[in-house]
């Protein structure tokens, strides 16, 4: 009998095929190019035998690909992979991070968070296909257009068809000593306005009372509010274009992070409380989008764990866990109760920066526990 030990898993047959997923780049804000990914998405789900739903997309943001694989139990409480395919690169990225293997490693905008991990589980998917194996559950992954923005559009869709499964699957980004995450820590995001006076930045520099200014003293301030228990970041900060001009408005973004969510809503209470006229300058922080705390240790995400060590032990490899930072869409199906595990993607370095690679080592094994999941969770 085939089991998921006798799959042949090809390192260099999933780097091509990755190729050109990586070189359709698909920053989150332009909608387009991330369609233009989905539209891979949806066709390598088909060719797979997926029913697949092309979700529209709102918010000015792209759509979503909900692909359900063909099962005699299909309908019924399955096993959800969550993934996205947005990246934080904008177009042109190519330019300077292109595809490419180099020293035992692929590089590329994206191919670690998340596109190698979510390719990795379609792989899994056509190797369990082409040895007749059939799942004891049905398998259904919904893939989104927003998770780098926090999941603004598409978390009640996440959530809705999370509470459909019996279990939920996320390959994001391995961590560097090959764990996963049982748990992920609480994320919310703030928005900054400072609104000044305007003056003539030559001829009256006085006369104004700059937005600028302030803003930066702010932020010094708001990030050294950074303690064990809640971090604080900015980033995105903007004001006009015109250096001849004092700047009567700035604005920026905040990101807080905390393990616990008292920690938390405490973090949000102290950002709320800084709206108010300083200096002059009427300044106004609201709350963007939230990530609840993804409690660690929860009865049904230990037995998924527990399912994936010991599978990757079988193949060699000792697998940690750990609660993260960092955020992923697990937060909203481990928040709501249902059994979740993440970080089961591929194992790399450099995510979200211009030296985002994976390891080709790895590749195979990775592909290989998802199978292993996908083939004996019952």
């Amino acid at each position: 009998m085939t089991t998921w030990k006798d799959l042949d898993f090809d390192t260099d047959g999933i780097i091509d095929g990755l190729k050109p997923w990586i070189e359709c780049e698909s920053p989150t804000w332009d909608a387009t190019a991330v369609d233009r990914m989905m539209d891979l998405v949806a066709m390598k789900c088909a060719e797979l035998g997926a029913t697949v739903e092309r979700i529209p997309g709102v918010m000015g943001l792209g759509g979503s690909v909900r692909a359900r694989f063909p099962h005699p139990k299909m309908g019924e409480p399955g096993i959800m992979i969550t993934g996205h395919f947005d990246t934080v690169h904008p177009v042109g990225t190519l330019a300077k991070n292109p595809f490419r293997r180099e020293g035992g490693k692929v590089y590329g905008p994206g191919i670690q968070d998340m596109k190698g991990g979510n390719y990795i589980t379609l792989e899994a998917i056509r190797k369990i296909q082409e040895a007749g194996i059939e799942t004891p559950l049905p398998i259904v992954a919904l893939f989104t257009p927003d998770e780098e923005i926090g999941t603004p559009a598409t978390r009640q869709l996440i959530e809705t068809e999370a509470k459909r499964a019996k279990y939920v699957l996320c390959p994001e980004p391995a961590h560097p000593d090959n764990g996963v995450c049982t748990g992920r820590y609480a994320i919310a995001r703030f928005n900054l306005a400072a609104e000044g006076k305007p003056s003539h930045a030559g001829a009256n520099v006085k006369g104004g009372i700059s937005a600028v200014r302030e803003l930066a003293k702010r932020i010094i301030e708001i990030e050294e509010m950074t303690s064990e228990d809640c971090t604080f970041s900015c980033n995105n900060i903007h004001s006009g274009q015109w250096v001849n001009c004092v700047p009567s408005f700035a604005s920026a973004e905040c990101l807080s992070m905390a393990k616990e969510q008292a920690d938390l809503d405490a973090g949000i209470e102290r950002m709320l409380a800084l709206t108010g006229e300083r200096n002059g300058v009427r300044f106004a922080v609201t709350r963007g989008v939230t990530r609840p705390v993804w409690e660690p240790g929860l009865e049904g995400t230990m037995f998924l764990y527990e399912k994936a060590r010991a599978i990757s032990e079988e193949l060699g490899f000792d697998m940690p866990h750990r609660s993260q930072g960092g955020g992923s869409d697990a937060n909203f199906t481990g928040a709501l109760g249902i059994p979740s595990l993440c970080s089961l993607g591929v194992k790399g370095d450099g995510l979200h920066t211009l030296n985002e690679h994976i390891d080709e080592d790895f590749i195979v094994p990775r592909t290989r526990m998802m199978a292993g999941m996908l083939t004996t969770l019952a």
